[in-house]
């Protein structure tokens, strides 16, 4: 259920790509509408980068947008970091195969940059904020950085970024690495505004993963649902969706977990989704996609996992109360910040913690 983010080596390379021209575009134009008539044939199968079904409830979100245009979409995901995607795009321009990502926000900025997307926004994106939105990718939902813990082996949880620094939380703690991971980059963005720091100033967050890494308590153990069960690394610092989602796998165990927001802060980090500019055949498809994930059946989708809307937060959509039973209780969101996160270069994030953390 929690999407891998491999590849170190992607990360930096993505800074050498240049904005490349049209070679596996054609004539095709990305600026017209749509031809709906074309989804089911170019929907019979579906290769996907970093879409994993069992991210935030995808797999129903692609099988609710094939079954309205009767497309089969076989559905195959390769795991990826969104850094990876990007270059992966670009890579295959000439003979493209992916079609669409699921990306941390931040790199929908990098993406255009890079020119792998688009130069098209569907209908849908008029309902996102400015900064929600951009050629040829969305935001979709968010998610805020919160701790995961297993209380059958911690019985004094950690409840703020501070109590993470305890000696007694010694070399208990996993976190995705924010080289490679885009839970780990909004890991760090959370950290940094909980620290008094900001979109715009991300050293107090380098600061603070210095320290606990001095104090021994980030473990060397791989974040996962398996290691948290066993108690191998019983405090994660996860999304919260991921976490609800392993406390409720966990409880068929009988395996307790709690999912804590820090009260000293956390935010709400976006995820989005964007299209491959390259592949043509399927450009039709994925811009009714790119529109679909932002109606409001995709949305209720994503809410029923536990993440929260892009649409939700911004006041845009009333959910029924079924699709929000998987939520913590509003009142456990208090200390989590909305932030315009495209404004953080995550390219940089990779340089910094590689410099002032790991260094």
């Amino acid at each position: 259920m929690i999407k891998l983010r491999l590849g170190v080596a992607a990360a930096s390379s993505v800074l050498v790509l240049t904005a490349c021209g049209g070679s596996g575009t054609g004539d095709y134009d990305w600026s017209k509408a749509p031809d709906t008539a074309k989804i089911a044939e170019q929907g019979k199968d579906l290769p996907t980068y970093g879409l994993a079904p069992d991210w935030a409830n995808y797999g129903e979100v692609v099988k609710a947008f094939c079954a309205k245009y009767n497309a089969t979409c076989a559905h195959k995901d390769t795991d990826m970091s969104s850094s990876e995607e990007i270059v992966k795009f670009d890579a295959e321009k000439d003979n493209p195969i992916g079609t669409a990502s699921d990306i941390g926000l931040m790199w929908g900025p990098v993406a255009e940059a890079k020119g792998v997307v688009p130069d098209y926004r569907p209908p849908s994106a008029s309902k996102l904020k400015d900064w929600q939105r951009g050629k040829g990718w969305v935001a979709t939902f968010v998610g805020a950085p919160a701790f995961v813990v297993n209380t059958d082996k911690v019985q004094n949880p950690p409840k703020s970024w501070q109590d993470l620094l305890k000696p007694e939380y010694k070399g208990q703690i996993a976190i995705k690495n924010p080289t490679s991971s885009g839970t780990g980059q909004a890991m760090i963005v959370a950290a940094a505004v909980a620290n008094g720091g900001s979109v715009e100033n991300l050293a107090p967050a380098f600061d603070y993963f210095k320290k606990l890494k001095d104090t021994g308590n980030i473990s060397d153990v791989k974040m996962s649902e398996e290691t948290l069960e066993k108690g191998e690394a019983p405090i994660q610092i996860n999304y919260d969706f991921n976490g609800i989602a392993q406390k409720a796998a966990l409880k068929q165990k009988n395996v307790n977990v709690d999912v804590i927001i820090p009260s000293d802060g956390s935010i709400w980090s976006p995820s989005g989704l964007m299209i491959n500019k390259y592949n043509t055949s399927k450009g039709d498809f994925l811009k009714g996609f790119l529109d679909f994930v932002l109606s409001d059946q995709a949305q209720d989708l994503f809410a029923k996992f536990g993440a929260r809307p892009i649409r939700a937060l911004n006041g845009d959509l009333q959910l029924p109360a079924d699709a929000k039973a998987n939520w913590l209780p509003d009142s456990a969101y208090a200390p989590v910040k909305e932030i315009e996160i495209t404004k953080v270069n995550p390219e940089q994030i990779v340089a910094d913690w590689e410099a002032k953390v790991l260094a």
